[in-house]
């Protein structure tokens, strides 16, 4: 997949703003076992900038998803993007006494990068200053976004049935769930119940604002239900939520892990761009009321004789 390119209202091709990239930054973490690397994006230009803590997948790292994380950044927001204990780069075994706990570390590695804003902010040349610390937002894809969600409200429904402990952030206040996994128990499929007990989430408490990102052909192996699954995080939760279902997309929504056709199996620029204009305008629309970048998105998406998706919310 190539690179995007900005078409203005004139018809002239332009490139992106641009945007300054740095990683690794090292963040300390103790009792992680060792250091949380981040990679920091943002705009060269431009002050009072939100934040936005993106969590990858399982298996990726602060190098994935370079086409969200780069329209991110050059439409005006502070992109920040940790390697979690899961990612491939680090090779953590099956029976690390952390394995067990890895969606636990997720959200702990979250946190720990809005408690070291100060150190992340003076790695970037010229960042320092330009920061808004009153408008942070979390995104994630897939196992990401189960991570996300946890920093919204939502918990782990424990074997016993019990909801476990509130992990959310109140510096978080909006969030974005690309590919999420919906209930557990008898929604899973055998493997998933084996391996990954700890996808039993209750979206009852994910009351913070949200939107859910779907696609219609995600048919996940991890759950007996079908596409539909994967809207659960809107459909099971409280609170204001956008839903979009966007027609013929895969797990990976036509290819937003990386610029490579071999990091997608429904490979879709068009797609892609939807994903990076639609979560642009919603969170811009959510830090900043008033802004009409969301509604336009969203008739943007549905207007012409072929639609991408169809949105609804609550």
């Amino acid at each position: 997949m190539s690179k995007p390119i900005t078409v203005a209202g004139d018809g002239a091709v332009r490139a992106p703003p641009p945007v300054i990239s740095v990683s690794p930054v090292v963040l300390s973490a103790p009792g992680r076992g060792e250091e949380l690397h981040v990679r920091v994006s943002a705009p060269a230009t431009g002050s009072q900038l939100p934040i936005i803590v993106f969590a990858h997948g399982f298996g990726s790292s602060l190098d994935g998803y370079a086409p969200l994380a780069n329209y991110w950044a050059a439409h005006g927001f502070v992109v920040i993007q940790p390697t979690f204990l899961d990612s491939r780069t680090l090779g953590l075994r099956p029976d690390d006494p952390r394995t067990p706990l890895i969606w636990k570390f997720r959200v702990e590695d979250m946190k720990r990068v809005l408690d070291q804003l100060d150190l992340i902010e003076g790695s970037v040349p010229g960042l320092a200053g330009r920061i808004d610390r009153s408008r942070i937002a979390a995104a994630g894809h897939s196992f990401g976004a189960q991570t996300t969600g946890m920093l919204l409200g939502a918990r782990i429904i424990g074997p016993d049935g019990s909801v476990g402990e509130d992990l959310s952030d109140p510096r978080i206040s909006v969030g974005v769930l690309l590919a999420a996994a919906g209930r557990g128990g008898e929604d899973l499929s055998p493997f998933a119940a084996r391996h990954f007990p700890y996808m039993n989430p209750s979206f009852a408490e994910m009351a913070a604002p949200a939107l859910v990102v779907a696609g219609d052909k995600d048919d996940s192996p991890l759950s007996v239900r079908g596409p539909d699954w994967l809207t659960d995080a809107y459909t099971l939760s409280p609170g204001p939520k956008w839903l979009v279902m966007l027609f013929g997309a895969e797990h990976m929504l036509g290819g937003i892990s990386g610029y490579l056709v071999t990091e997608t199996t429904d490979e879709n620029p068009e797609r892609v761009a939807a994903v990076q204009r639609l979560t642009w305008a919603y969170l811009r629309s959510a830090l900043y009321p008033g802004d009409p970048a969301w509604p336009a998105a969203c008739t943007e998406l549905m207007e012409g004789p072929h639609p991408l998706g169809r949105v609804e919310g609550k």
